[in-house]
């Protein structure tokens, strides 16, 4: 299984964001293993593992989990404290419920309200105060309490509809494989939408699993999730199967897929991509995720079928803008 790396313009934006409150954001780099190098070209990705590291970081040096965007520092163990309070809730009810009664108590937090219907519920994030130019707290505030209540219950929670209030980004693609539902941008708040039936959902971990859960946060949240919905999405996840073996043929797709070949491709091309496409992304993921972990170019080249180092680097300039030492080990 490989990682979907994170574009490079989410890092970007933290290190801004950072910069421009004084964090030392060259040593959060660092200890990401992210090349600064690789910011100023949006064609740059990251592992997961970095930008937990580089998240991580920021919440150390700034003592923000908010990264310094809220009407207050939220100070760090905020997170862990909520997350031991909707752990003993009964159900997914419960847990929302608990979530709009925060704000007494949290006034550094954003407020929450919850309007539950008969088919669907609406979970509503007020930002007021909260300077996000960048989008990021929204986003990443968004992903943990879509991500971590999905934990909670042990299924994926399947939404009906985000709700983000701002204008459609150019990468608006990624948020399908953030969240897997349909994205509304251009709202007056921000808003995660469920099927009503789902809210009797019983919470099933306990304290012991919460324990390992932070440990590890936010790996858990940013790592590999197959939430897309799309045609390319369900052929990435049939071609994945090429950097273990043989390549899957058009044909093979297809026929996993139920569709003809030509079917296939029309769909993908309707969706702006390919299947040549979607099989660089593959080994282009592949490739940044070894390099971080300081794989050697030449097995990396022969691993994922290329028939000599150089051919690999002229693909890998290619996909992302630089060559594989940019994204070796940092200094």
């Amino acid at each position: 299984m490989t990682d979907r790396t994170i574009p490079v313009t989410f890092v970007r934006s933290a290190v801004e964001i950072g910069n421009s409150r004084g964090v030392d954001m060259a040593g959060a780099l660092r200890s990401a293993g992210i090349s600064p190098a690789l910011l100023g070209d949006d064609r740059a990705r990251c592992t997961p593992g970095q930008v937990t590291t580089l998240v991580r970081e920021f919440w150390r040096l700034s003592d923000d989990e908010f990264f310094g965007l809220g009407a207050m520092p939220v100070p760090r163990g905020t997170f862990r404290l909520i997350c031991y309070a909707l752990i003993t809730s009964p159900d997914l009810l419960t847990l929302c419920r608990r979530l709009t009664d925060f704000a007494p108590a949290l006034p550094m937090l954003p407020r929450f309200t919850l309007t539950v219907g008969p088919s669907t519920t609406r979970l509503e994030a007020h930002l007021d105060g909260v300077q996000d130019p960048h989008h990021l707290m929204t986003d990443f505030m968004l992903l943990l309490i879509h991500r971590f209540t999905g934990w909670l219950i042990g299924k994926r929670i399947k939404l009906e509809v985000v709700e983000l209030p701002y204008e459609q980004p150019e990468n608006a693609a990624e948020y399908d494989l953030i969240f897997g539902a349909p994205i509304q941008f251009g709202h007056p708040s921000a808003a995660l939408v469920l099927d009503s039936k789902l809210l009797p959902l019983p919470i099933i971990r306990d304290e012991r699993e919460l324990d390992e859960y932070l440990k590890h946060s936010p790996a858990d949240l940013l790592g590999r999730r197959d939430y897309g919905t799309t045609m390319a999405d369900q052929v990435r996840r049939i071609l994945e199967r090429g950097l273990r073996g043989p390549w899957p043929s058009s044909e093979d797709v297809a026929a996993r897929l139920s569709l003809s070949p030509q079917h296939v491709r029309r769909l993908l091309r309707d969706e702006g991509t390919s299947l040549g496409a979607i099989k660089e992304e593959l080994l282009r993921d592949a490739a940044i995720s070894a390099l971080a972990r300081g794989d050697a170019v030449d097995d990396i080249s022969a691993r994922l079928g290329f028939s000599e180092p150089s051919a690999f680097r002229r693909a890998f300039k290619r996909w992302t803008g630089a060559t594989p030492a940019a994204y070796q080990a940092a200094p």
